[in-house]
């Protein structure tokens, strides 16, 4: 087993929002990033072409008072089993960013014994947003589509919190329960991950703001 997987397995869950919250407002600066995305229409469905930064106030989304800390996980990854290597460099990718996005990874987060149908409910109700990795695989996995439609009850008009990424995928198979949604397209993974990443980031410092009127 290659090492970075064996070391992502044995992540420790994030058992003390507490923990967190102390160890960012110890390390952490307020993220000033934001992201703004470049739109290009297909036949089926639309995706998110290209992103890029645009300055936006300083929000700190690790602040003690943060409503980030009101869920367990930052990002669920919605994916089938053929895709977890990938998945697994995203996570990587994702934890290690200076934000520490909490990430949900089935494989190695959910809870020996429990039953299944369980355990995708609670990861997407405990979870900020959910990235869906649309493959060959993802369109043939009954759990997948599952997943996806829980996603879809929690937020029906996702407001940033769906994020499709398609890869391998004809752009005419993308799912019709998400067309209403700007997806990103990989081609290459880095960038990709960027634009996942920046999604993320988007979304919760938007959450922050908006908490932070609604207490005005």
């Amino acid at each position: 087993m290659a090492g970075w997987f064996r070391r992502l397995l044995h992540k420790p869950k994030p058992s003390s929002v507490e923990s967190l919250k102390s160890s960012h407002s110890a390390s952490s600066s307020p993220s000033s990033s934001s992201s703004s995305s470049v739109k290009s229409s297909s036949s089926s469905g639309t995706s998110l072409a290209t992103s890029s930064m645009s300055p936006v106030s300083a929000v700190d989304i690790s602040a003690s008072d943060s409503p980030r800390w009101d869920k367990s996980y930052d990002v669920c990854i919605c994916h089938s089993e053929g895709d977890v290597e990938l998945v697994s460099e995203l996570v990587s990718y994702l934890e290690g960013q200076p934000e520490s996005f909490r990430c949900f990874l089935q494989l190695r987060d959910a809870v020996a014994g429990s039953a299944m149908v369980t355990e995708l409910c609670d990861a997407v109700q405990n979870s900020h947003c959910w990235v869906m990795l649309i493959t060959p695989g993802f369109l043939q996995d009954p759990w997948c589509r599952y997943q996806m439609h829980q996603a879809l009850a929690e937020a029906p008009m996702a407001n940033g919190r769906t994020i499709p990424v398609l890869k391998d995928v004809d752009r005419k198979d993308y799912p019709r329960e998400l067309r209403n949604i700007y997806y990103i397209y990989m081609t290459l993974k880095e960038k990709s991950f960027t634009q996942i990443r920046d999604t993320v980031m988007c979304y919760l410092q938007e959450l922050c703001r908006s908490s932070t009127k609604s207490m005005e």
